[in-house]
């Protein structure tokens, strides 16, 4: 061979591989936020919700994500699995699960919110998809009984399936009148970017987990 061709087939293996780098490196991880109005930005613009300022902030960090917001306002956790397969479709790579509020305020048995959490987590990671579950806490008027059984729930489900838990979505948020709206349940813009702040670890740990596969 001479050098003139070896130079040739050097020159077209090395733009290959700078090529194929730079699709690797331009795949966009999708981050689907499976939730209800606490990430849906109930009665917020567009820009203000959870999702929205999840994204700015992670590409500010210099992650390549899309932050996909599939809440629901008002929905429980049986909505939530019932609407998993087309909310988290088969481009998803990774998902924040945010459910069980509304669970809690209708007072439904921990038993079938545990159950429909579960089946939600197991069927994510059974399809090789990345969970992080944000975990909620009963209103301790229903009484220590129901709360013992509701609070470790997210942490224990999370645990049973290799999944990220963070333990409870509204820190630093729930009953500050300063960062909720006037019904004192549902995060304000300001409160959101709380959230963002507070969570941020954790989801940059579930990032990790997709890029590292």
């Amino acid at each position: 061979m001479s050098n003139k061709v070896y130079r040739f087939v050097i020159m077209g293996f090395a733009l290959f591989l700078s090529a194929a780098f730079g699709a690797a490196k331009a795949e966009t991880i999708q981050l689907v936020v499976l939730g209800d109005s606490l990430s849906a930005g109930y009665q917020l613009a567009p820009g203000e919700a959870f999702p929205a300022q999840l994204e700015k902030a992670l590409k500010e960090r210099g992650h390549d994500v899309t932050v996909v917001n599939a809440g629901v306002s008002g929905d429980t956790s049986s909505g939530g699995l019932s609407r998993l397969d087309w909310s988290a479709g088969p481009e998803t790579d990774a998902v924040i699960l945010e459910l069980g509020a509304n669970d809690a305020l209708r007072g439904i048995a921990p038993q079938v919110t545990r159950k429909n959490i579960e089946e939600m987590v197991r069927r994510l990671r059974e399809r090789d998809v990345e969970v992080l579950v944000a975990g909620m806490l009963a209103p301790r008027n229903l009484g220590e009984e129901y709360a013992a059984g509701f609070d470790p729930i997210y942490a224990e489900v999370a645990a049973e399936h290799g999944a990220l838990h963070y333990p409870f979505f509204l820190e630093g948020v729930a009953l500050n009148p300063e960062l909720n709206l006037a019904d004192g349940m549902h995060p304000n813009g300001q409160g959101v970017s709380v959230i963002v702040s507070n969570i941020m670890p954790h989801v940059e740990e579930l990032l990790a987990r997709v890029a590292n596969k």
